[in-house]
Parts: structure tokens; sequence; C-alpha cells
């Protein structure tokens, strides 16, 4: 069995301008499993809080109106170029379907260069506050690297070359541009509906609670959410902090239980890459693996002409503990 330690020992030895890609996994599959999910889960959260991102995704409908497609669409077409590597055939595929719907809109660079730069610095930060241990300068570089990749694979351009450069974009952008839009509202409450689903209805106030307390002020503001309180927020990162010492005696999570290669909810019969996410007019063939006839429905069984999906590239690895693109 691997000591706590083993992977932090293996990704000082790796060199994050070349394994960028292993020490991302190891981090985020094995170190840090949970946290890099809640992370990305904040950091999709901070994109609604921009008035040009949120409205633009209240009116493509998909996060509203289709939230666990949606939900299940951009893990997957996350995670895969994770797993599999950006530049696989398979890497190659989701990253192509993620530029094909960012195609379909008119999205500036500073807005696409934001969103990269939230997958950059919310996890890093997330881990600094919550991690059971401290990030090491190279796995730092290597999460930066990574993003820069992807980046570059998706035709974004001006890309920040360090962390440094990458956090500096990313508050000067927020607080430029940050402020309250019904439409960013109304996304924002649907994926935390999403959310709460993850678990008993019961603990859904809870749950509700628990994602306002890790919102900084800002974001709050952006949202119209009430403050959850000083009480709420000591008890949640109170408790977010000791589960870090829990998590630091245990030894690292060996297996990994992939969401591509478990039962996606959204896919109960499995999926294809190029059919993934929405189209802006029916999909050539018409079924799709879900069999829901000629009328365009394709993987998303909902009938003909959906719109166009969501337009940023957001939420989770989807590996679970618990603009137009250059084609890929």
């Amino acid at each position: 069995m691997k000591d706590r330690s083993y992977y932090q020992r293996a990704n000082a030895k790796l060199n994050p301008d070349t394994d960028y890609l292993q020490i991302f996994q190891n981090l985020t599959f094995h170190d840090f499993p949970w946290d890099m999910n809640q992370a990305l889960n904040l950091a999709l959260f901070r994109t609604y809080g921009v008035p040009s991102i949120g409205s633009l995704l209240l009116r493509t409908r998909q996060l509203t109106e289709h939230t666990q497609n949606r939900y299940d669409d951009t893990a997957l077409l996350l995670e895969i170029p994770l797993k599999d590597g950006l530049t696989s055939p398979t890497g190659r595929a989701a990253i192509r379907r993620i530029n094909q719907m960012h195609g379909m809109y008119d999205i500036s660079q500073g807005e696409m260069l934001y969103v990269l730069s939230t997958f950059v610095v919310v996890p890093v930060r997330w881990i600094r506050d919550y991690g059971w241990r401290k990030l090491l300068p190279q796995e730092e570089a290597a999460i930066t690297n990574v993003y820069r990749e992807l980046g570059r694979l998706m035709g974004i351009q001006d890309i920040p070359e360090t962390y440094e450069g990458f956090a500096h974009l990313m508050d000067s952008y927020e607080a430029a541009h940050f402020a309250f839009d019904a439409g960013g509202r109304k996304v924002a409450d649907a994926t935390l509906r999403t959310l709460e689903e993850f678990y008993p209805a019961q603990a859904a106030p809870a749950v509700n609670v628990m994602s306002r307390a890790v919102m900084d002020e800002p974001l709050l503001e952006a949202f119209r959410y009430d403050d959850p309180g000083k009480l709420a927020r000591t008890l949640v990162r109170g408790a977010l902090r000791l589960r870090a010492e829990v998590v630091k005696s245990l030894p690292p999570k060996e297996s990994v239980a992939f969401f591509s290669e478990g039962n996606v909810k959204s896919y109960p019969n499995g999926f294809r890459i190029e059919e993934l996410g929405t189209f802006k007019h029916p999909k050539p063939g018409g079924a799709g693996l879900n069999g829901a006839g000629p009328n365009g429905a394709g993987l998303n069984g909902a009938g003909p002409n959906l719109g166009a999906g969501c337009p940023f590239p957001h939420g989770m690895t989807g590996a679970q503990d618990g603009h137009k693109g250059a084609e890929a």
C-alpha cells in the first residue's frame, strides 16, 4: 500500500514543463480527487458572475432546462482529455466537440481567457485553503501548463505563461466585470439545484448553505445571494479543514472511478464523444445511441433543435470521489 506522501514524492521528481499531465493526473485522481471536483464546481459558479457569460448561458436554456445533461456532457468532455491525454485521439475528439459548440457564438477572447483562468486559479486556491497539504511549486506549474495547452488547442490567444499571470487576470477581470444579472442568477440557481440532487433531499438546505459559505463576498453580491453568516462560514470552513486533517492520515486514493467509465445518468446506454453536447441544428442521423428516432434528438432525447450547447468549458474533471477555437 502506498503511503500518503507517495504521489507528492513522485511529482517532486517530474518536470512540470514536460510531465505536466502526469503531475496533474496524480493530483486530480489520487491526492486531491474530492478537492479538485469541489474547486472546479466553484470555478463554474464564478463564470456566472460575469453578466455577459451568465446571460448567454441563460439564452441557450441548456443549463436551466437541461441541467443534468449539460452537467454530464461537461464532465465527460473535460475528463476524457485529462484522463487519456490532450492530444490522444479521444482527447482531440472531446476538445473538437467543445470547439464546435463555442464556434456557434461570438465569444470574446477576454471571456475565454477569464473562464480558462478560473480553471487554473480556483483549484490552487482551494487546495491552499482546504487541502491536506500544500502544493509543490512544480505542481502549481503543472496545473498551469495543462490548462495552457488546453487553451492552445481551443485557439485561445494571449494565454498567461505563469500561475501568477492567471491569478492577476482572474482577479482583475472579476473586479471589472462582476455584477448582478438575472440570467446569471437563474443559471447559478439551476446549478445549485443539480448539486443538491447528489445528496438526500433532507440534506439539500445544508448543501445550499455550504455552497454559499465557500463563496466570497464579490461572488455572493454578483448573484444577490444571502450571506450565510459568520457562524455558518466558520463551521463550514472549519469542517473542511478538519476533513483535511483526516485525509492526511489516510492512504492515497488508488482506485479511480472515472465518470466516463461508469453509468452516466444522461446516457444509460452509452455515449459517443462526437454526439455529446448540443447542436444548433438537429444531429445528423437522428436517433443517436438512445434510439430517439429520426427527429434530431440524438443523445439528448429532447426533440429537434435543442439550441446551442454551453459555450464555455466548466464543471468537474469527472473523476468521482464521491469562440471558435482551433480544431483539436
